[in-house]
């Protein structure tokens, strides 16, 4: 199956990848329309990190352990507590439970969290293209982030904004792929990119 090239999963079971993709790509979009300062931050985001790229995510690592699928265990689940954790960090102060967090140590949070994907996109290099193409950018994308917080740079947050919408719209891009690929047994869109022919010399 060329289109999960590398990311492979038991048959015999459901594959939980286009969930996992989806709950990422969807929330990932509409943080990010946030950052790009199209929207103003509201309850409809918070509650897409808390629902649906937290706990769906979460479920769909653990449905990955089943399948046998370290890599998409890691991804899932861990993606899944970065949502649920960013909530829970954006919640604290207003219950008073802890100060809200100083503009260096939010930076550190997501430059972690940056080295933790570019880890994770060295493990995509036998995978297809477009897992390449979502955990590199995704990995660009926390870059960009903590360097806005540490730095105080809201141009940054803004790059960041539109580039994390083609990280989301990447991951739901191939979801939908990796779900109709299922129903239909082969990829109904490109995932890979063709190598240019090279020529050698006579």
């Amino acid at each position: 199956m060329k289109w999960n090239r590398g990311m492979t999963h038991n048959s015999a079971k459901a594959d939980p990848a286009p969930l996992g993709l989806m709950g990422f790509g969807m929330t990932t979009v509409l943080l990010n329309l946030h950052n790009a300062d199209l929207v103003p931050m509201g309850g409809a985001i918070l509650a897409m990190g808390l629902v649906f790229g937290g706990a769906t995510q979460f479920v769909a690592g653990l449905l990955e352990y089943a399948n046998g699928n370290t890599f998409g265990m890691t991804a899932f689940m861990s993606y899944g507590a970065f949502w649920l954790s960013l909530v829970v960090l954006l919640f604290l102060p207003h219950w008073e439970l802890a100060p809200a967090s100083s503009p260096g140590l939010m930076g550190s949070y997501l430059l972690m969290w940056g080295l933790f994907t570019a880890i994770m996109t060295i493990g995509t290099i036998r995978a297809s293209r477009m897992h390449q193409v979502v955990f590199s950018s995704l990995t660009v994308l926390f870059a960009l982030l903590g360097l806005a917080e540490i730095l105080q740079q809201p141009v940054l947050t803004l790059v960041a904004g539109y580039e994390g919408l083609f990280c989301g719209f990447s991951a739901i891009y191939l979801a939908a792929v990796e779900l109709l690929a299922g129903q239909v047994g082969h990829a109904t869109a490109p995932v890979d990119v063709t190598p240019l022919p090279v020529e050698v010399p006579a």
